[in-house]
């Protein structure tokens, strides 16, 4: 078989076997009908062989299309923080310019091609770039447009002493983000079936692009919220590390440069939230070229808060006072007095060590609802569930990384004094409690959505049988109901019908079960987007208590905290899309 033919293959040109008129040579002609079945038996077999080939061929092709971009992104963001002279931020942005450029264009050419190929999407993936997901990109990418243009206005003022590529990157960068935001919102649950090759390096591309600015976006916020320790006989000032490429010999033009910066830094947990959102679709999106989705067991999901109070309330009341902390805890950092830092330290690890304890508690009662559920495991392959347990789990080894690292520097040096005691209680109860929601998290996800008539539904597999029994439970109503006529092609979801002397059902209130496990998802949803908010807008207790950099020594826990952290941050980001899920589903 030629590269031609399996190529076809791959991009769904399926061969047809003819077919031959009658004729008076019946027999003759049944034998060859029959031989004819058993070649397209064989040429069936044959195809599926070389479009499972093409497949591999393709996916192999577009991951290491993937690897090379990483690992060259890699490369230059790590170049331009070590090393100032040979790779700075320029030569970084200008790399970025070019990924972003490429992506943008092959979204247009697939939004394009797609939109005038009546044959190129002929599924939908319903589990895909569900709605909510889709509005937190659309409002993540708001912000980051308004930080681009925050960028923009910023850079201006250096443009007399200062590269213009700081200008073009955030304008491009921009554009992109409008491109991306649309084609996402419309093909996030495209199964494409034309073009498969080209559609996977594409996609790699665009996941490809989206971890490198990703990537360049961490590597920056991280270095500006990196704190100097103080040198030698200079124990009162510390300071932050300035991006590569910096200002140190640039003036600004205009008096808003120092307003504009720091209101930019403040969007970038946005930008960082709007790329590995990004990311995720693609994947998913790529995961789904070529497949055939059976949509039979897809069920409809509503969001409403009806009798769930409880949850919401008491998170709502964690989620206000964490704030409050951690307003006290950023404004006495700042004024630099150690004893007003210790102080500010000590309410974070209290709110920490109480959000923690209750989010524990509460993930143990809903597992334990989870053992008296009668709810059956979702079946078939998820592309959507399957990312979201592995991010879930891959994202959560950054705070486990933090958390393990810190207990054995208070552990090692005897765990002197009530702060140092809150830092290893905050941080074993931070382990127990990332076991635990991931434990619940991952349950919910893999259980069937609540049927809210489940206790009333009867499956009869012949249709006259369930003619015959809606006939005896109608013919006792009074009315209308009796002039009737059923077909006998009535289907279950049609025949909840109520018993004899009753109206017809409504909405039932949520049972106990269903209630329970609302209210949990609820507060815990709430909880993680408290601690998301508080490292990802500036908390570092992990630099102000200095009791890491001085057990590992400061290189080692910087690399520590800065690695570990922008997963930490995304695991909580990440918990709160999938316990929105689960809510929905429960």
């Amino acid at each position: 078989m030629t590269s031609e033919a399996e190529m076809a293959a791959e991009e769904g040109y399926i061969y047809s076997p003819p077919t031959f008129p009658s004729t008076p040579c019946s027999i003759h002609l049944g034998v060859q009908a029959g031989s004819m079945r058993r070649g397209s038996d064989v040429l069936s077999t044959s195809g599926g062989r070389m479009r499972e080939r093409g497949r591999n061929r393709s996916w192999l092709l577009s991951s290491i299309i993937t690897v090379n971009v990483l690992i060259l992104g890699i490369a230059l963001v790590s170049g331009s923080v070590f090393n100032n002279i040979k790779i700075n931020a320029i030569d970084l942005q200008i790399f970025l310019i070019v990924l972003v450029i490429l992506t943008t264009a092959w979204m247009l050419y697939y939004t394009i091609y797609t939109s005038r190929e009546d044959h190129a999407v002929l599924y939908k993936d319903s589990h895909a770039g569900p709605v909510w997901l889709r509005g937190g990109l659309v409002l993540f990418g708001i912000c980051s447009l308004i930080m681009d243009v925050f960028k923009i206005a910023n850079y201006v003022g250096y443009l007399h002493c200062d590269s213009a590529v700081k200008i073009v990157f955030p304008a491009v960068q921009s554009v992109f983000i409008l491109v991306q935001t649309y084609f996402l919102w419309l093909h996030a649950k495209d199964c494409v079936q034309l073009q498969r090759n080209i559609t996977r390096c594409g996609l790699m591309l665009t996941l490809s692009t989206n971890l490198m600015l990703w990537m360049a976006a961490v590597t920056e916020e991280s270095i500006h919220q990196t704190v100097v320790p103080p040198e030698e006989g200079n124990s009162t000032h510390s300071c932050d590390i300035r991006a590569p490429g910096g200002y140190s010999s640039c003036n600004c033009s205009h008096s808003a440069c120092a307003i504009l910066e720091k209101a930019y830094y403040y969007l970038y947990p946005f930008n960082i939230e709007y790329s590995l959102f990004a990311s995720a679709m693609a994947y998913v999106m790529w995961k789904n070229v070529g497949r055939l989705v059976d949509e039979h067991n897809h069920h409809s999901l509503h969001f409403h808060l009806k009798d769930v109070l409880v949850g919401p309330v008491v998170g709502l009341v964690m989620l206000v006072a964490g704030l409050g902390t951690f307003v006290i805890y950023e404004v006495d950092v700042e004024k630099g007095d150690p004893g007003k830092r210790d102080t500010a330290l000590m309410i974070h690890y209290v709110m920490n060590t109480v959000a923690v304890t209750l989010m524990s508690v509460s993930t143990v009662a809903g597992c334990a609802i989870y053992r008296l559920d009668q709810r059956d495991h979702v079946s078939g392959k998820n592309p959507t569930r399957s990312l979201d347990v592995g991010l879930l789990i891959g994202a959560s080894i950054g705070q486990f990384t933090i958390c393990y690292f810190t207990i054995v520097a208070v552990v090692g040096t005897g765990a002197m004094g009530h702060l140092n005691a809150l830092n290893l209680a905050v941080s074993l109860l931070t382990v127990i409690q990332l076991c635990l929601q991931n434990i619940f998290i991952i349950e919910g996800l893999h259980r069937e959505p609540f049927h809210e008539d489940m206790h009333r539904a009867s499956v009869f597999t012949n249709p006259y049988v369930l003619q015959a029994q809606a006939h005896r439970d109608i013919h006792n109503l009074p009315g209308t109901f009796m002039e009737t006529k059923l077909s006998p092609a009535l289907t279950v979801h049609s025949m909840h019908v109520a018993p004899s002397g009753s109206p017809l059902p409504q909405r039932h209130r949520l049972t106990w079960k269903r209630r329970a496990l609302k209210e949990i998802c609820a507060f815990l949803l709430l909880c993680n987007i408290l601690l998301w908010i508080m490292p990802a807008f500036g908390a570092r207790p992990q630099f102000d208590n200095t009791i890491g950099a001085e057990f590992y020594e400061f290189t080692m826990w910087v690399a520590v905290v800065n690695i570990g952290l922008p997963f930490g941050i995304f695991y909580r980001m990440h918990s709160v899309a999938s316990l929105f899920e689960v809510f929905l589903t429960s």
